[in-house]
C-alpha cells in the first residue's frame, strides 16, 4: 500500500503533515490520542515525529511512531545525525524497515542541551541522504524529506541554504521542508530559485501556529534556526490582549499563510505549534476560503528584515522588492548583469570582417566578460579617469601582441600601450597593423574594456594650443 504522504504527492494534491513534538513535557498518551484524532482528517497525509526537538529529552519517536500508524496516521519520522556514527544510523534504518516506517525526514539535529560527554556528529544531513539511498537501492523503499531555511537575511547564509538543498536533492531527497518563518516574500524566493534551476522537487511550507511565549523565545534565535521579527512579536503580543488571548488571530495568520502556499504552487503545508485536531481542521477549512485571496494576503504576510538580502532584489534591483510573484531565476552565478564599461551585445559595432561562431558568441559573454588585470591596475593607478572619446574597437593583432606587457607592465608601460592601441582604432594606424580587421572575438573585447579604464595623458595646461584630450 503507497503511503498517503507519497500518494498525494505524486498526484499533485495540496496535502498537509501535522508535527507531533515528541517532547519529555508531552505524555506519549497524549501524543497517541492526538495521532487518532488527526487520522480522521482526510487532508492529513502524515503525522511528523520529532526525534529530541531543541536537543532535549523526548520519547523514543520509532515507538511513537509505530504506535500512531497502529491508530491509522502515516507517520513522518525525524532521523538526525546526532549521537549516531554512520553505523548506528544504518542500524535505525534497519529498524525502521522492520517496522514498515517509509518516510523519513533526515535532518542533522539540534546540539544536545545535557550530557556529561560531547555529542557525536559523525553525518551531517546531505551525508544520511546519501546513506538512506544506498539503502533504497538495497530494495527498502525509503520516501526522504529534507529541511530547508529560505529565511536567512544575509547573503552568504541565504545561498548557503539553497546550495546545500540542492545537494540534498542531488544525493535523492523527495521532498523539501522549510523551517518557520512569516515572510511570503521569502516563499515565494525558494519557489522560484527551484523553479529556475528545473529542480520539480515537490515543497512544503512550514505554518507555525505562534503563541506569545514561543514568539520570545524564538526573538532570542531559541530554537537555533527559528526567528521572530520585531514586528511580528510586536504583533503577536498585542493580540495576546485579547480576551481569547490571541487564540483566533494566531489561527487566522496560519490560515493566511497555507492560502499564500497553495497560491505560490506549494505542494502542501507543514503545520506546527498546536496538537489540537479542532484547530487544524478549522485552519483548513479557512484556507479554503481564503485561496482566492492569496496575493494581497501574500503582501500582508511580510515579517522579515526589511533591511536583509533577498534573491529578487539582487536580480532585477529594487524594482523586483515588491513581487511575490513566481517569474523563473537563474542560479547566481550565471545570471550576473554587465559589467561596468561593458556594452550590451545590440550595441557591438562591425566594422570589418564575416561574423563567424567566435563572434556569436561574444554577443552572449560580452556583458558579463571577466577582467585580468584591471584589478592591479586599479591598485597600482588610484583615480583612474575614463575619456569619453574612448574607442569601442583595436585592431586584433595590436590587442595580442601587447596582452602581457598590458597586464604586467605597470601603469607607465599601460600608459603607453593605451595610447598606442588608441592610434590604431583612432585613425592613425601603427603601420603593422594596417589593413587588419576589427577585433570580433571575447578575448579582443576583454581588452578593450581593459583599454577603457587605463589613464589617458593630461593635456597641456592654459593657452590656445592646448587640445581637448
Amino acid at each position: 500500500m503507497t503511503p498517503p504522504l507519497r500518494e498525494a504527492l505524486a498526484a499533485g494534491r495540496f496535502c498537509y503533515v501535522v508535527e507531533l513534538v515528541a517532547s519529555a513535557l508531552t505524555r506519549e498518551a497524549q501524543l497517541l490520542e492526538t495521532a487518532s484524532s488527526l487520522a480522521r482528517l482526510p487532508e492529513v497525509a502524515a503525522g511528523s515525529i520529532t526525534s529530541y526537538a531543541g536537543g532535549g529529552m523526548g520519547h523514543d519517536p520509532l515507538r511513537v511512531a509505530a504506535a500512531a500508524r497502529a491508530r491509522g496516521l502515516s507517520p513522518n519520522v525525524h532521523l538526525t545525525c546526532v549521537s549516531q556514527d554512520r553505523r548506528g544510523l544504518g542500524k535505525t534504518l534497519e529498524d525502521m524497515h522492520a517496522l514498515g516506517l517509509e518516510n523519513v525526514f533526515a535532518l542533522t539535529g539540534d546540539f544536545p542541551k545535557a550530557g556529561d560527554q560531547p555529542p557525536v556528529f559523525d553525518l551531517d544531513s546531505v551525508q544520511l541522504v546519501r546513506l538512506i539511498a544506498e539503502q533504497r537501492r538495497a530494495g527498502r523503499p525509503f520516501h526522504v524529506a529534507v529541511a530547508v531555511s529560505p529565511f536567512k537575511y544575509t547573503e552568504a547564509d541565504c545561498l548557503y541554504q539553497y546550495v546545500k538543498l540542492e545537494k540534498k536533492i542531488a544525493a535523492g531527497a523527495d521532498l523539501a521542508i522549510t523551517q518557520v518563518g512569516w515572510d511570503a516574500r521569502k516563499f515565494a524566493e525558494l519557489k522560484r530559485y527551484l523553479d529556475g534551476r528545473g529542480l520539480a522537487t515537490p515543497l512544503l511550507g512550514n505554518v507555525y501556529v505562534l503563541g506569545p511565549r514561543t514568539a520570545e523565545r524564538m526573538a532570542r534565535g531559541e530554537p537555533p534556526g527559528c526567528w521572530v521579527s520585531p514586528e511580528l512579536l510586536a504583533t503577536v503580543r498585542a493580540e495576546s490582549q485579547a480576551a481569547d488571548g490571541g487564540r483566533r488571530a494566531r489561527l487566522e495568520r496560519a490560515a493566511r499563510t497555507v492560502a499564500v502556499l497553495r497560491g505560490l504552487g506549494y505542494a502542501g503545508a507543514y503545520l506546527g505549534g498546536t496538537h489540537d485536531a479542532r484547530q487544524i481542521a478549522w485552519i483548513i477549512r479557512r484556507a479554503d476560503e481564503l485561496a482566492p485571496r492569496w496575493e494581497a494576503l501574500a503582501a500582508e504576510l511580510r515579517y522579515g528584515d526589511p533591511g536583509g538580502f533577498y534573491l529578487d532584489a539582487r536580480r532585477s534591483g529594487p524594482a523586483a522588492a515588491g513581487g511575490a510573484g513566481t517569474a523563473g531565476v537563474g542560479h547566481p552565478r550565471h545570471t550576473r548583469g554587465p559589467r561596468p564599461g561593458a556594452r550590451a551585445p545590440a550595441d557591438r559595432p562591425l566594422t570589418g570582417g564575416r561574423r563567424g561562431a567566435r563572434a556569436r558568441r561574444a554577443d552572449h559573454q560580452e556583458a558579463a566578460v571577466r577582467l585580468p588585470g584591471v584589478r592591479q591596475l586599479r591598485a597600482r593607478s588610484p583615480g583612474v579617469r575614463v575619456s569619453a572619446d574612448v574607442p569601442q574597437a583595436a585592431p586584433q593583432r595590436a590587442v595580442r601582441r601587447h596582452t602581457r606587457r598590458l597586464v604586467r607592465g605597470g601603469p607607465r608601460a599601460a600608459v603607453r600601450v593605451g595610447e598606442r592601441l588608441r592610434a590604431c582604432a583612432g585613425g592613425q594606424p601603427h603601420r603593422r597593423a594596417q589593413g587588419l580587421r576589427a577585433a570580433a572575438g571575447p578575448r579582443a573585447a576583454r581588452h578593450q574594456l581593459v583599454d577603457q579604464l587605463l589613464p589617458r595623458p593630461r593635456p597641456p595646461s592654459g593657452g590656445a594650443g592646448a587640445r581637448d584630450p
